[in-house]
């Protein structure tokens, strides 16, 4: 499930992607606007940054902005820099392998197949799912 820090970068993406191009959002500004605590919003917001995804500039009219394209910024990208693995078992991870203690041989647990399966298929979507995309199907939900 996703988590809470998880949800609220994405909605802190969405907001600053949605902005005029050189629009600098105070974190004052985010946090309102998307109903978010303003001093979990910061921590968050500090996490985008090391990650590169956004950037920010100091002073008076100071705040956060879009640094990576949000066309490039995708749902697994997002997941994993806040909850972690993708996979629903540790022995399938790609980033955070680990074998299972309780498995007799990996190779031939079922239940590691199928939740391979289930990994792949996830996997696709959250990588082909960007912020952007996100934003528009705000219009194609709205048209319909």
């Amino acid at each position: 499930m996703l988590s809470q820090k998880a949800k609220y970068a994405f909605k802190a993406l969405i907001y600053l992607a949605q902005q005029e191009q050189g629009h600098i959002a105070k974190t004052s500004e985010i946090a309102e606007s998307e109903q978010i605590p303003k001093k979990f919003l910061e921590l968050i917001l500090l996490d985008l940054k090391r990650a590169k995804i956004l950037s920010s500039k100091q002073g008076v009219n100071g705040g956060y902005y879009m640094l990576k394209n949000p066309t490039l910024v995708t749902i697994a990208e997002v997941y994993r820099l806040f909850d972690g693995a993708i996979a629903l078992l540790p022995c399938i991870s790609n980033n955070y392998y680990e074998p299972c203690l309780d498995c007799k041989e990996e190779k031939m647990c079922e239940l590691r197949w199928g939740m391979e399966e289930v990994k792949k298929q996830t996997l696709l979507a959250m990588e082909n799912i960007t912020v952007k995309m996100m934003i528009d199907s705000k219009k194609t939900h709205l048209v319909k």
